[in-house]
């Protein structure tokens, strides 16, 4: 069984109000074999790359980072010798105090600025269910050596109950610390992973502080609370041009009809194109009664997507960049595919990410 929790603050950087003071991490790590160690200050660059910041040596068990002011407080990993050991830390300008053990170093004590003792708080909690996850882990590899079902069904109920509960953490940290950057860390994962619909986003966002809502986060949750109004039902569908396989330039508005499917798919999309024969028959069932469809590929290779469009019998109009996920993609938020969107006769958007039998009969249903 797989772990149910996984560290919240893995790749995402932090920003707040500029400062004048630098930031300095003072930190003392006891146990055997530490003297001499060389320790690195790291954090993940763009492309999801981990790059070093800085490096220190352990001397008499203590050690010291310093660094200029920062604009951007950032999430940063201390990495202990050449090992994936880390203790990750909020940079930010101030004193950062850690206190570690050897061969502890995730329950690393972080405190001496505000956003470090948050996060030190929250990471509190979730190593609670952490531990809970791991003996969950254990039990289950135990019941299965020895083929025990009903032990491993009622360990699979925990696990389910156990995901609710870290669900349930994570909310309530949001909603009690709305001053900190871990709570628009947890609200922006809510939202783009669609754990709660953007009226309940919102309120969460509504009650950060200013000072949180103007970091980086609370700027990307703004923007996408912003995106999805631009595309959530009831809305105008956006419009946008862009070249036709042809190297002409084709516009939604030009393609409307009594009702529309704006389909986002790829070539190299394995579920867009195990869709696309139900695509095709729904097409091929109301074309003839107004039924309209723009396909919008993200591929990055026109050759690719031309072929797959005869492949697949894709005879609808279709439209695209080659530049993968590109700013039509950006314009309706869309950020993994396959994604639809289906329009009225006015352009405005009726429902969204239908597949199946549900597509059918929404068309069938705007169509009579």
């Amino acid at each position: 069984m797989k772990n149910v929790i996984v560290p919240l603050l893995l790749v995402l950087l932090f920003a707040t109000c500029e400062t004048t003071n630098g930031y300095v991490i003072e930190g003392n790590i006891e146990g055997e074999n530490t003297e001499g160690t060389e320790l690195t200050l790291r954090k993940y660059a763009e492309g999801n790359q981990l790059i070093t910041v800085d490096s220190a040596m352990i001397t008499n068990g203590s050690f010291t980072f310093k660094g200029d002011p920062r604009k951007s407080p950032e999430l940063h990993y201390i990495f202990f010798g050449k090992g994936q050991e880390n203790i990750p830390i909020i940079v930010e300008n101030g004193t950062i105090e850690i206190t570690a053990q050897r061969d502890s170093l995730t329950f690393a004590k972080i405190d001496g600025t505000l956003q470090n003792e948050l996060f030190y708080d929250f990471l509190k909690g979730s190593r609670i269910l952490s531990r809970k996850a791991s003996s969950m882990n254990q039990d289950m590899r135990d019941a299965q050596s020895k083929r025990d079902t009903v032990t491993m069904n009622s360990l699979r109920e925990e696990y389910f109950e156990l995901m609710e509960e870290a669900k349930d953490y994570e909310l309530t940290y949001a909603k009690e610390n709305p001053n900190a950057i871990v709570s628009a860390l947890i609200i922006y994962r809510i939202l783009t992973t669609k754990a709660k619909d953007n009226a309940e986003v919102q309120l969460l966002y509504d009650a950060l502080t200013p000072e949180i809502q103007e970091t980086t986060t609370g700027v990307k949750i703004k923007e996408a609370l912003e995106k999805e109004a631009n595309t959530s039902i009831g809305s105008r569908a956006p419009n946008f041009s862009a070249p036709k396989p042809n190297g002409e330039q084709l516009a939604l508005n030009d393609v409307l009809g009594k009702v529309t499917l704006v389909d986002f798919w790829a070539a190299w999309c394995r579920p867009c194109r195990a869709e696309n024969p139900n695509v095709v028959k729904v097409y091929n069932k109301y074309k003839d009664k107004g039924l309209s469809i723009l396909g919008v590929s993200l591929d990055r290779n026109a050759n690719d997507w031309i072929k797959a469009i005869e492949t697949d019998g894709l005879t609808w109009h279709h439209v695209s960049n080659v530049k993968y996920f590109d700013e039509i993609a950006k314009l309706y938020n869309v950020d993994a595919i396959p994604a639809s969107f289906i329009l009225d006769e006015n352009g405005v958007i009726v429902a969204k990410n239908l597949r199946g039998a549900s597509l059918d009969e929404k068309i069938g249903e705007l169509l009579q």
